[in-house]
């Protein structure tokens, strides 16, 4: 009568159906996976204001998923996600290969190979003594070497904190705001570096909670081995800088070049380790055969094969039956090698060194890359005055009230001047040389200036031969005679 106990018949879904379920399951899973991401790099649990809700602990995942306005894909969000803060331990295994480590490298040696030069603001000369005392004191707290570390460890990990030891006998001297004149006669004893996994941030209610604040997510104290020390006691460089949302997450550090470059010197790796394999895989043997024979027989054709192998190499001689056909597939590698240096290429545009300069010799087809060269020099600069010039300024702060004003009762504020970046032939150096003499000759014909001037600017420019020499008021005004006649003889010519 009715069919209530027969077994219903389950329509089997259509092939569209699985492949629409498929996709579902397959974005969920990636949409799991952006989430798991974003838990990563946003840091939701942060200093919280009295209302009890932290600045950075908005709703992120309407940033990428579906609908809401925002349309962007949780693929391109994974993609891009997997690429923020790898962790400062991570960094500094990446920074020990050898192209990550060249990259952070060669700019800061670069930015001082050429040195600068220490200018004071009375503009008056200087004591002999006191330059030399100066120069000395650097030797002794190894300046060069600082400004190096400070460069290459910022660049590996976005962020350098640099510490100067002070002796005082006061039990809070780093906590309070830094004071030049609580500095003692040879209390400054060097600058201490600190890796940012040793030393954390502290915020106070203010800056962690009011975005208005010209301090906000900028910590007030640094805690280092139970220390607290204020942020005027420090010299913090940083890389790229974030949002705000993110500076918890990068230890309110800025982004670094191991992070911004350790995918593409893998794939450049990957591809030029590719190359000695495709030179020894290259030659492929293909041997036409009947498949439904081998089917019937395959235990005797792979010892056919075995056989063929065990006589044969690139140098041999291959034997085959006389119905038997053997061809042989080479592969091309004719732009294996333009292959290989467009990644490396890609690697010296993010560091933003010529890739001559990065790996150290001219490859073919490529330019001389003067252009490279001038936004290189442009890059040195950079580093200089952003990176360097504030760890000397405080340097030379310390250095002139602990010993300089002590033993000569000297105390001016000092400027770095940088030295150019671009180091001259001995011929540029000369050509140079005359265009300041025949402008001296020019300034003395009209009166501008007279030999004593001449003389003081010779001797105490370093490339004109005559540095640091000692010239009679007889000789400077024969020097000047001669460089009148020299423009009146040129003149005339």
């Amino acid at each position: 009568m009715f069919d209530i106990f027969k077994k219903k018949t389950i329509e089997q879904p259509k092939k569209r159906e699985i492949e629409q379920i498929e996709k579902v399951v397959k974005l969920e899973s990636i949409s799991q996976k952006v989430d798991a991401l974003v838990q990563h790099n946003f840091q939701r649990d942060a200093s919280s204001d009295v209302q009890g809700i932290g600045m950075d602990s908005a709703t992120l995942k309407e940033a990428y998923t579906f609908g809401g306005g925002y349309g962007i894909s949780p693929i391109v969000m994974q993609y891009f996600a997997e690429q923020s803060f790898i962790g400062y331990q991570t960094m500094s295994l990446l920074a020990q290969n050898w192209l990550i480590s060249k990259a952070c490298i060669i700019p800061a040696k670069d930015a001082i190979r050429n040195g600068y030069d220490i200018t004071f603001n009375s503009g008056d000369d200087i004591d002999v003594r006191i330059l030399d005392r100066i120069r000395e004191l650097d030797k002794d707290f190894k300046i060069n070497t600082n400004l190096v570390e400070l460069s290459y460890f910022n660049k590996v990990f976005g962020i350098r904190i640099c510490m100067f030891e002070i002796d005082s006998t006061d039990p809070q001297y780093y906590e309070k705001p830094f004071n030049i004149d609580s500095v003692k006669p040879k209390a400054y004893k060097g600058i201490s570096q600190i890796d940012p996994v040793w030393i954390t941030p502290i915020l106070n209610s203010q800056n962690a909670s009011d975005p208005s604040d010209m301090d906000f997510y900028v910590p007030e104290y640094w805690l280092v081995s139970g220390r607290k020390i204020h942020k005027s006691h420090l010299i913090i460089v940083k890389g790229d800088e974030v949002a705000d949302i993110l500076k918890p997450t990068y230890r309110y550090g800025g982004i670094s070049l191991t992070q911004k470059i350790f995918l593409r010197v893998y794939s450049a790796e990957r591809t030029a380790n590719e190359a000695p394999m495709l030179v020894q895989t290259k030659r492929t043997n293909v041997r036409k055969t009947d498949i439904a024979q081998v089917n019937s027989n395959i235990d005797g054709f792979k010892a056919g094969l075995e056989a063929q192998i065990a006589l044969r190499d690139n140098y041999g001689t291959l034997a085959i039956d006389l119905e038997e056909e053997v061809i042989q597939l080479d592969t091309s590698l004719a732009e294996v090698d333009t292959t290989i240096m467009t990644q490396y290429q890609l690697v010296a545009g993010i560091a933003n060194i010529p890739i001559v300069k990065l790996l150290g010799t001219q490859m073919k087809g490529f330019s001389s890359g003067l252009g490279e060269y001038e936004a290189y020099y442009q890059e040195l600069e950079n580093e200089q005055n952003y990176i360097m010039t504030p760890l000397l300024d405080r340097h030379y702060q310390l250095l002139i009230k602990s010993y300089i004003e002590p033993e000569f009762g000297f105390n001016e504020n000092a400027t770095v001047v940088w030295k150019s970046v671009q180091s001259m032939s001995a011929k540029e150096k000369a050509e140079i040389q005359e265009i300041k003499s025949r402008t001296d000759a020019t300034l003395a014909n009209i009166g501008a200036i007279d030999g004593e001037a001449i003389q003081k600017r010779i001797i105490t420019d370093p490339d004109s031969g005559y540095m640091g020499a000692v010239i009679e008021t007889q000789e400077s005004e024969n020097i000047l005679s001669e460089l009148l006649d020299d423009s009146e003889n040129k003149a005339q010519a």
